[in-house]
């Protein structure tokens, strides 16, 4: 998510957390920074629903209507019956967000899995189909879960009103199974309708969700939101060319043509394939260069941590002591040895475990890390010390 945001723009959805009236985010961009798209900025309950129920309203017009929009959705709800809410002026294009990739939004939050006891939902012809997500303030100081239909938009927060943690206060624990239980109650609602106008068929590669390329191999089409054309495609599947075993990779300089193999492979970039490994046991990392072979400037490591011009701050412990820092690095091939520097001084090894614990003094440094075959990464750190 913080790498998206940091493509998307900081300032850009900032504006759009402002166009759909959350108030409370009051402060300039910089003051929130990328952990915005995390939660870091204040809201309230009411809030959160009306933004909700702004996204749900503007579907469902557009659904009914002639493919149109409406200037005022997300403008604050009215608590007083016989007073109309005022949507604003038709128009063609959307407020903020269009109807398509909100609706694809709602499709995605779907699909979470219910709490305990409502997992098998989808089983029972009485069920509603909803759209909802949860969240944890840190602390565990209060939890709540947002829910829409087509009709309603609900919102539960549980807390204590002096703001004290409790374990296991969680969205998902504290706050889910009271939305479904006020789901359970309201009357049925069906499903949104799927606003083919701000759709376009696509081909997706089944394995990135990009855009699918000439070397994807499991393709589905799909309706995607218009603005979806206009993505790159799929950058992370690769032609390779391997020996016969496949047991290594290949090319002219080294093999002869006849005798390579031809594969499309899914690959991610080190860091991400740190990640994503831990949780896709089917992952397969790409395999190694022949010995003899020229290699042609593959990125086979990266810093998870620090990042490129990152500022680390160093806390104190108890006793007044600086604390350690951890340096941690991702290698495409996790057994080669890395020998570590700061500037020019050598600081360490690692061996298939990439984490390097090092007590630096501030300043700014030159943090570089080579592998055994002379592969070399760098980039520039600032280091501080947290002020009391």
């Amino acid at each position: 998510a913080v790498r998206l945001l940091r493509k998307y723009g900081l300032p850009r959805f900032h504006n759009r957390l402002q166009e759909m009236n959350f108030r409370k985010i009051n402060k300039p961009a910089n003051y929130y920074g990328l952990s915005l798209i995390l939660g870091g900025a204040e809201s309230s309950l009411l809030e959160i629903t009306n933004a909700y129920a702004g996204l749900a309203s503007t579907l469902n017009f557009f659904n009914r209507s002639s493919s149109e929009y409406r200037s005022n959705e997300f403008d604050k709800p009215q608590f007083v019956l016989e007073q109309a809410f005022n949507h604003g002026e038709k128009q063609t294009n959307p407020e903020v967000i269009d109807a398509g990739a909100i609706y694809k939004t709602f499709e995605a939050l779907r699909e979470v899995n219910r709490p305990i006891g409502e997992q098998n939902w989808n089983y029972f012809s009485s069920s509603q189909p909803i759209a909802w997500k949860t969240g944890t303030s840190f602390g565990f100081k209060d939890a709540w879960a947002i829910g829409v239909t087509s009709k309603y938009a609900i919102g539960v927060w549980v807390g204590n009103a002096d703001g004290e943690g409790r374990p296991g206060l969680t969205g998902v624990e504290a706050a889910a199974p009271i939305l479904f239980e006020v789901l359970d109650i309201l009357p049925k609602s069906d499903w949104f309708a799927t606003p083919y106008d701000e759709l376009m068929e696509a081909e997706i590669c089944g394995k990135s969700g990009h855009l699918a390329s000439l070397y994807c191999e499991e393709v589905a089409t799909e309706f995607i939101p218009k603005n979806g054309m206009i993505t790159q495609p799929c950058s992370y599947h690769q032609q390779v060319f391997l020996t016969q075993n496949e047991m290594e990779r290949v090319n002219s300089s080294c093999y002869p043509l006849a005798s390579m193999k031809q594969k499309n492979w899914f690959v991610l970039p080190p860091v991400q394939e740190y990640y994503y490994s831990n949780s896709h046991p089917e992952y397969r990392p790409l395999p190694p260069f022949k010995q003899d072979c020229l290699k042609d400037g593959e990125e086979l490591m990266d810093f998870i941590f620090p990042k490129k011009n990152e500022t680390i701050l160093l806390a104190n412990d108890f006793n007044s002591n600086s604390s350690e820092v951890i340096f941690k690095l991702a290698h495409r091939t996790p057994e080669t040895k890395v020998y570590w520097y700061l500037d020019e001084s050598f600081i360490g090894i690692t061996s298939t475990f990439h984490e390097l614990a090092y007590e630096p003094l501030p300043g700014q440094y030159t943090l570089t890390a080579v592998d055994q075959n002379g592969n070399e990464t760098r980039q520039t750190i600032e280091i501080s010390r947290a002020s009391l």
